[in-house]
């Protein structure tokens, strides 16, 4: 038996924001309240402080890169898994833009048991919706869900064809997966390299319109309405795609979206210097995006959080701003960053945390992102006070391509327990 106790427990998915305690048997909750483990003592029962401390279900991300296989030399799935045990995350989603891609039942699989021998944090999968994620012809969906995969995607490539757009959209939705899309127009973004405006135009960077992921948010909405299928947006950064999601939720469609850490904490501004580490798909984007992304996902019109850890080591990051890779780490400075909002009154601590866990466990249909009595004891544990500074041996990923490397950060995770097994502990 396990107890944490005198934590502020937060759990949105029964409204629970309170100093309790939480009792864990077997892997599964089974009491949570103010004395709930009152009396109990002896040899097989460990007891944990938590006082101070918020006691959350564990996190969910929709939205990360492994690059097993193929690419091991930047991240691995055991590393990975060890650095989002780290963040707080019990359960993740790996994108399929591995080498070679995950577009069969034999790379679902072999990564599915990759994840097991590694233990900790569990992996779920995303196909890719077409082979190769050559935007043609569609993959074989079925045996991918059979063999454990959650959703498609061809993440970091648009299914820019309209017509293979929605026949994917039909086809997945007979097999109930979630498609994933990564918006943007490629014809408008072709050699651009970051967001367009006043501050690509100083650095003389060319600059990728908002507009680019607007057209593909339109587009694919009306295909989402046509097809009834379930339809996530990855990585929103506009203003104009929230309008365009709000339009549409209003109006009742299954349609869900992410935004990452990255496009909530920073804008284009943190380009000036030319800061490879900022250099992400999609760009960085202004203020107003920003303020934009942060309302949408306060009422709810963005639904979660997902950090879209893209590993990259000093080979493809410590050269020239227009040969650099983007993207940058994020599984294990998530919360840590976040907690600014919560600490500025920008998003409650109980939205934040529903972000984090029980709305992306909604959206990708996983159990989890709940402290419900019964359920599996999938929990982090955060020291919002901590102080701690990003260094590279302060971090479990093997890459370390994050703008916050140096910076000291609020907040901190301190345990995470899956299934009621400790996997990490600070």
């Amino acid at each position: 038996m396990l107890v944490l106790r005198g934590g502020r427990v937060i759990d949105p998915s029964s409204s629970l924001d309170e100093v309790a305690d939480v009792v864990i048997e077997k892997g599964a909750i089974t009491r949570i309240g103010a004395g709930a483990a009152a009396g109990l003592a002896g040899e097989n029962i460990r007891i944990i402080d938590v006082s101070g401390c918020w006691v959350v279900p564990g996190f969910i991300d929709l939205h990360v890169h492994f690059r097993e296989p193929g690419q091991e030399y930047k991240e691995d799935i055991s590393s990975g898994l060890r650095a989002a045990a780290a963040g707080g995350f019990t359960q993740v989603c790996a994108m399929p833009n591995t080498r070679p891609t995950n577009d069969s039942r034999a790379i679902t699989e072999m990564m599915v048991s990759r994840a097991k021998e590694a233990g900790g944090t569990r992996l779920h999968p995303i196909g890719a919706i077409t082979k190769g994620l050559g935007g043609a012809e569609l993959t074989e969906m079925a045996d991918m869900r059979e063999a454990g995969a959650i959703g498609v995607s061809d993440d970091g490539h648009c299914v820019m064809n309209a017509a293979v757009m929605r026949r994917a959209l039909e086809y997945a939705r007979t097999f109930d997966l979630v498609v994933s899309q990564h918006a943007e127009d490629h014809d408008m973004t072709a050699g651009s390299l970051m967001h367009e405006g006043a501050i690509s135009t100083r650095l003389g960077l060319r600059g990728w319109p908002r507009e680019a992921e607007e057209v593909i948010v339109a587009r694919d909405l009306i295909l989402a309405e046509l097809t009834g299928a379930r339809y996530h947006v990855a990585h929103v950064s506009s203003l104009g795609s929230v309008r365009l999601l709000r339009e549409a939720k209003a109006r009742g469609l299954s349609v869900s979206a992410e935004v990452t850490p990255h496009h909530l904490m920073l804008t284009d501004e943190a380009l000036i210097g030319y800061d490879t580490a900022c250099r992400v798909n999609p760009p960085l984007r202004s203020d107003e995006d920003r303020e934009a992304l942060r309302n949408a996902l306060l009422d709810g019109t963005i639904d979660c959080i997902a950090t879209d850890h893209a590993p990259h080591s000093p080979l493809e990051k410590d050269c020239e701003f227009a040969a650099a890779a983007p993207g940058m780490i994020g599984l294990e400075t998530a919360m840590s960053a976040l907690l600014e909002l919560v600490r500025d009154d920008r998003i409650s601590a109980r939205r934040l945390v529903e972000a984090l866990s029980t709305a992306p466990a909604k959206i990708a249909r996983l159990s989890g992102g709940t402290l419900k009595s019964g359920s599996a004891a999938d929990i982090a544990v955060i020291d919002p006070h901590a102080r701690w500074t990003v260094t590279k041996d302060a971090l479990r990923s093997k890459s370390h391509n994050t703008p916050l490397l140096g910076r000291e950060l609020m907040g901190q995770v301190s345990h995470t327990f899956v299934d009621g097994r400790l996997v990490f502990e600070r």
